[in-house]
């Protein structure tokens, strides 16, 4: 090989492959919007929307602007270890990479239909490897029970729409003894789930909280159209709102479908 056609290899080795556009059709909103009707935790302060200006300017141009406030948790979120475990990683704090990841998704919507405080169970879990292989190490393993379905009917959501009350909640979650199988057994990066916590509704000390965030894991709550993503093969990115030493966030979730 001469030197000016190696230095042309070269050159086409070094120079950077162009950009490839991102197929849409494979790109899914896995997020409620936020608003008057956006659903959360009965003791919570709900989401705010105040108008600040909405109209033309005395110069002519159009102008608007709003003031919003809320709760940390409600809506699609993001649960920061420090939730739940003292000392552990803020919101803010979360590495990128900890809400993007491989989608492991466990459907238990049948058992769900039959009890409505359901929790995945290991049992579960295996059922999902014998059909599509071992979790991966660093999957988000996401929970799809149905409830998006009911959103965003408080009553049926969350069993009471009754402001304060925690005493009737009634919703599926994961239970401890899976999310334990899945932060030592299968090195898990994170869970998620269709509902208004991971714990499920009737839990008052809330392990499975307590175990993800001891695990310095987040955890994604109230995601929306998980029936349209596969059991495996697609792509979670999930980016909460970067709040300084927050227990938590708002969270834009999206899906790369395979």
């Amino acid at each position: 090989m001469n030197r000016l056609l190696l230095a042309m290899v070269i050159v086409a080795a070094a120079s950077p492959c162009p950009a490839q556009p991102i197929d849409e059709s494979k790109l899914l909103d896995l997020s409620y919007s936020f608003g008057r009707d956006t659903i959360y935790w009965p003791t919570a302060k709900a989401f705010t929307l105040d108008p600040v200006a909405h109209g033309r300017t005395p110069g002519g141009y159009w102008y608007a602007a709003n003031d919003f406030a809320a709760a940390e948790h409600g809506g699609t979120h993001t649960d920061a270890p420090i939730h739940f475990a003292e000392g552990q990683t803020s919101v803010d704090e979360l590495p990128l990479g900890a809400g993007i990841g491989p989608i492991v998704r466990v459907d238990v919507s049948g058992k769900a239909a039959l009890d409505r405080d359901y929790r995945l169970a290991i049992a579960d879990l295996k059922d999902w490897e014998q059909q599509y292989g071992r979790i991966p190490r660093g999957a988000i393993v996401v929970m799809y029970s149905g409830w998006g379905v009911r959103w965003p009917d408080r009553k049926r959501y969350l069993g009471t729409d009754v402001p304060g009350d925690v005493a009737n909640l009634h919703f599926p979650g994961f239970s401890k003894e899976a999310v334990e199988f899945l932060v030592n057994e299968r090195e898990i990066d994170a869970i998620g789930v269709d509902t208004a916590s991971i714990d499920h509704g009737p839990s008052k000390d809330f392990p499975v909280h307590r175990t993800i965030g001891a695990a310095n894991k987040p955890a994604f709550e109230n995601l929306a159209n998980l029936d349209r993503i596969p059991p495996t093969g697609a792509t979670l990115i999930a980016l909460p709102m970067k709040i300084a030493g927050g227990s938590g966030g708002p969270t834009r979730a999206i899906a790369l479908l395979p």
